[in-house]
Protein backbone atom coordinates (compact mmCIF):
# COMPACT_ATOMS: atom_id res chain seq x y z
CA UNK A 1 0.00 0.00 0.00
CA UNK A 2 3.03 2.41 0.04
CA UNK A 3 4.00 4.41 -2.81
CA UNK A 4 3.50 8.02 -3.78
CA UNK A 5 1.69 7.23 -7.49
CA UNK A 6 -1.08 4.98 -5.61
CA UNK A 7 -4.67 7.05 -5.66
CA UNK A 8 -5.51 7.71 -1.65
CA UNK A 9 -7.91 6.34 -0.12
CA UNK A 10 -10.32 8.56 -0.77
CA UNK A 11 -9.67 9.15 -4.33
CA UNK A 12 -10.70 5.40 -4.17
CA UNK A 13 -14.44 5.32 -2.65
CA UNK A 14 -16.46 4.25 -5.72
CA UNK A 15 -18.62 7.51 -7.58
CA UNK A 16 -22.04 5.79 -6.44
CA UNK A 17 -20.75 5.93 -2.79
CA UNK A 18 -18.76 9.09 -2.46
CA UNK A 19 -21.90 11.43 -1.97
CA UNK A 20 -22.54 8.90 0.77
CA UNK A 21 -19.21 8.97 2.31
CA UNK A 22 -18.46 12.64 1.51
CA UNK A 23 -18.46 13.64 5.70
CA UNK A 24 -16.06 11.06 6.18
CA UNK A 25 -13.14 12.45 3.83
CA UNK A 26 -10.78 13.83 6.86
CA UNK A 27 -11.93 10.84 8.29
CA UNK A 28 -10.23 8.72 6.06
CA UNK A 29 -7.44 10.51 5.53
CA UNK A 30 -7.05 9.93 9.41
CA UNK A 31 -6.85 6.26 8.50
CA UNK A 32 -4.51 6.41 6.17
CA UNK A 33 -2.01 8.13 8.31
CA UNK A 34 -2.40 4.98 10.39
CA UNK A 35 -1.64 2.88 7.59
CA UNK A 36 1.53 4.65 6.52
CA UNK A 37 2.80 4.25 9.81
CA UNK A 38 2.09 0.72 9.61
CA UNK A 39 3.73 0.46 6.05
CA UNK A 40 6.87 2.63 7.55
CA UNK A 41 7.29 0.35 10.34
CA UNK A 42 7.87 -1.82 7.76
CA UNK A 43 4.34 -3.94 8.01
CA UNK A 44 2.75 -5.37 4.83
CA UNK A 45 -0.67 -4.21 5.03
CA UNK A 46 -3.72 -6.11 3.09
CA UNK A 47 -5.28 -5.87 0.79
CA UNK A 48 -3.49 -4.42 -1.85
CA UNK A 49 -4.72 -0.59 -1.96
CA UNK A 50 -7.10 -0.59 -4.86
CA UNK A 51 -8.80 -3.69 -3.03
CA UNK A 52 -9.71 -1.60 0.21
CA UNK A 53 -13.09 -0.83 -0.91
CA UNK A 54 -13.87 -3.81 -3.41
CA UNK A 55 -17.03 -4.38 -1.60
CA UNK A 56 -18.37 -1.10 -2.78
CA UNK A 57 -18.28 -2.47 -6.39
CA UNK A 58 -21.92 -2.87 -5.75
CA UNK A 59 -24.15 0.68 -5.92
CA UNK A 60 -25.88 1.32 -2.90
CA UNK A 61 -29.74 0.84 -4.07
CA UNK A 62 -28.54 -2.36 -5.61
CA UNK A 63 -27.45 -4.14 -2.22
CA UNK A 64 -30.48 -6.53 -1.06
CA UNK A 65 -28.15 -8.58 1.45
CA UNK A 66 -25.07 -6.99 3.70
CA UNK A 67 -22.88 -9.41 5.11
CA UNK A 68 -20.34 -8.32 7.57
CA UNK A 69 -17.39 -9.84 8.61
CA UNK A 70 -14.25 -8.64 11.04
CA UNK A 71 -11.26 -7.81 8.81
CA UNK A 72 -9.39 -9.19 5.91
CA UNK A 73 -7.67 -12.56 6.33
CA UNK A 74 -4.27 -11.33 7.24
CA UNK A 75 -2.56 -13.86 4.32
CA UNK A 76 -1.74 -11.96 1.42
CA UNK A 77 -3.19 -15.39 -0.72
CA UNK A 78 -6.32 -14.60 0.45
CA UNK A 79 -7.27 -10.78 1.14
CA UNK A 80 -9.14 -9.34 -1.65
CA UNK A 81 -11.10 -6.63 -0.25
CA UNK A 82 -14.80 -8.62 0.24
CA UNK A 83 -15.74 -10.53 3.36
CA UNK A 84 -15.11 -14.04 3.80
CA UNK A 85 -14.34 -13.87 -0.14
CA UNK A 86 -10.83 -15.48 -1.36
CA UNK A 87 -9.34 -16.00 -5.09
CA UNK A 88 -10.62 -19.08 -7.07
CA UNK A 89 -7.32 -19.81 -7.77
CA UNK A 90 -6.72 -20.61 -4.01
CA UNK A 91 -5.61 -24.46 -3.07
CA UNK A 92 -7.00 -24.80 0.09
CA UNK A 93 -9.93 -22.19 1.53
CA UNK A 94 -9.73 -20.89 4.98
CA UNK A 95 -11.93 -22.55 7.65
CA UNK A 96 -14.74 -19.93 7.97
CA UNK A 97 -15.10 -20.24 4.53
CA UNK A 98 -15.55 -24.01 4.23
CA UNK A 99 -17.65 -23.67 7.36
CA UNK A 100 -19.92 -20.80 5.66
CA UNK A 101 -20.36 -23.32 2.33
CA UNK A 102 -21.14 -26.35 4.96
CA UNK A 103 -23.77 -24.38 6.18
CA UNK A 104 -24.92 -23.11 3.03
CA UNK A 105 -25.40 -26.67 1.76
CA UNK A 106 -27.23 -28.01 4.44
CA UNK A 107 -29.44 -25.22 4.72
CA UNK A 108 -30.31 -24.53 0.60
CA UNK A 109 -28.66 -26.72 -0.90
CA UNK A 110 -27.42 -26.74 -4.48
CA UNK A 111 -24.25 -26.21 -5.76
CA UNK A 112 -21.06 -25.13 -3.68
CA UNK A 113 -20.62 -21.41 -4.83
CA UNK A 114 -17.01 -20.22 -6.23
CA UNK A 115 -14.49 -19.33 -3.00
CA UNK A 116 -14.48 -15.34 -5.04
CA UNK A 117 -18.08 -15.09 -4.02
CA UNK A 118 -19.08 -13.29 -6.90
CA UNK A 119 -22.19 -14.89 -7.49
CA UNK A 120 -23.49 -13.10 -4.62
CA UNK A 121 -22.13 -10.16 -5.46
CA UNK A 122 -23.89 -10.15 -8.63
CA UNK A 123 -27.22 -10.58 -6.95
CA UNK A 124 -26.83 -8.24 -4.24
CA UNK A 125 -24.39 -9.44 -1.44
CA UNK A 126 -22.22 -6.60 0.33
CA UNK A 127 -19.49 -8.75 1.76
CA UNK A 128 -18.11 -6.05 4.21
CA UNK A 129 -15.66 -6.34 6.72
CA UNK A 130 -15.84 -4.01 10.11
CA UNK A 131 -12.08 -3.11 9.55
CA UNK A 132 -10.97 -2.61 6.23
CA UNK A 133 -7.25 -2.95 6.44
CA UNK A 134 -5.46 -5.73 8.36
CA UNK A 135 -0.98 -6.20 8.62
CA UNK A 136 -0.29 -9.75 7.26
CA UNK A 137 -0.24 -11.98 9.86
CA UNK A 138 -2.17 -9.70 12.55
CA UNK A 139 -5.61 -10.01 12.98
CA UNK A 140 -7.35 -6.96 14.23
CA UNK A 141 -4.07 -5.24 13.94
CA UNK A 142 -6.03 -2.07 12.72
CA UNK A 143 -9.36 -2.22 14.62
CA UNK A 144 -8.45 0.69 16.55
CA UNK A 145 -7.76 2.89 13.01
CA UNK A 146 -11.23 4.37 12.78
CA UNK A 147 -12.56 1.55 9.93
CA UNK A 148 -15.62 1.30 12.36
CA UNK A 149 -17.43 4.43 11.93
CA UNK A 150 -17.11 4.36 8.07
CA UNK A 151 -18.14 0.46 7.75
CA UNK A 152 -21.05 1.47 10.13
CA UNK A 153 -22.23 4.21 7.54
CA UNK A 154 -21.91 1.93 4.53
CA UNK A 155 -24.27 -0.38 6.67
CA UNK A 156 -26.81 2.33 7.53
CA UNK A 157 -27.17 3.71 3.67
CA UNK A 158 -27.74 -0.12 2.51
CA UNK A 159 -29.76 -0.37 5.32
CA UNK A 160 -31.94 2.86 4.10
CA UNK A 161 -32.24 1.36 0.53
CA UNK A 162 -34.04 -1.56 2.12
CA UNK A 163 -31.03 -4.36 2.38
CA UNK A 164 -30.85 -7.20 5.08
CA UNK A 165 -28.08 -8.06 7.27
CA UNK A 166 -26.57 -11.35 7.95
CA UNK A 167 -24.19 -10.55 11.17
CA UNK A 168 -22.22 -13.03 12.53
CA UNK A 169 -20.51 -13.05 15.83
CA UNK A 170 -20.18 -9.93 18.09
CA UNK A 171 -18.59 -7.11 16.66
CA UNK A 172 -20.99 -7.63 13.55
CA UNK A 173 -23.99 -8.16 15.75
CA UNK A 174 -23.33 -4.48 17.17
CA UNK A 175 -24.83 -3.28 13.76
CA UNK A 176 -27.88 -5.82 14.04
CA UNK A 177 -29.90 -2.04 15.66
CA UNK A 178 -29.20 -0.35 11.77
CA UNK A 179 -31.24 -2.94 10.06
CA UNK A 180 -34.77 -2.29 12.11
CA UNK A 181 -35.10 -6.11 12.23
CA UNK A 182 -34.54 -7.05 9.08
CA UNK A 183 -31.64 -9.03 10.12
CA UNK A 184 -30.11 -12.41 10.76
CA UNK A 185 -27.46 -12.31 13.97
CA UNK A 186 -25.70 -15.68 14.73
CA UNK A 187 -22.66 -17.18 16.29
CA UNK A 188 -19.78 -16.62 13.82
CA UNK A 189 -18.42 -19.53 11.31
CA UNK A 190 -14.89 -19.42 12.70
CA UNK A 191 -13.94 -22.94 13.74
CA UNK A 192 -13.39 -21.74 17.43
CA UNK A 193 -16.99 -20.64 17.46
CA UNK A 194 -18.92 -22.40 14.61
CA UNK A 195 -19.90 -25.51 16.72
CA UNK A 196 -21.54 -23.18 19.36
CA UNK A 197 -24.52 -22.45 17.43
CA UNK A 198 -23.51 -21.38 13.91
CA UNK A 199 -24.12 -24.90 12.27
CA UNK A 200 -27.39 -25.44 12.20
CA UNK A 201 -28.65 -21.88 12.28
CA UNK A 202 -29.77 -21.87 8.28
CA UNK A 203 -29.07 -18.01 7.96
CA UNK A 204 -29.36 -18.30 4.51
CA UNK A 205 -33.18 -19.26 3.81
CA UNK A 206 -33.84 -17.34 7.04
CA UNK A 207 -32.42 -14.49 5.27
CA UNK A 208 -34.35 -14.89 2.08
CA UNK A 209 -37.41 -15.10 3.70
CA UNK A 210 -36.81 -11.31 4.65
CA UNK A 211 -36.53 -10.29 0.75
CA UNK A 212 -38.80 -9.68 -2.07
CA UNK A 213 -36.57 -11.21 -4.36
CA UNK A 214 -34.22 -14.51 -2.55
CA UNK A 215 -31.22 -14.99 -3.39
CA UNK A 216 -29.65 -17.97 -4.83
CA UNK A 217 -27.03 -19.38 -2.68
Amino acid sequence: MAGDTLPTLVDLIPPSWRNHLVDLEDHLVKIEREIEGEVRRGKQVLPDKRNVFAALALEPQSVKVVIVGQDPYPDRRYAIGRSFAVPNESIQLPPSLKNIFREKLEDVGGDTPSADLMQWQRQGVLLLNRTLTVNEGESNSHQGFGWAEVTNRICKISAEFGAAAILWGKNAGELSHLFNGRVITGVHPSPLSAHKGFFGSKPFSRVNELLRKPIEW
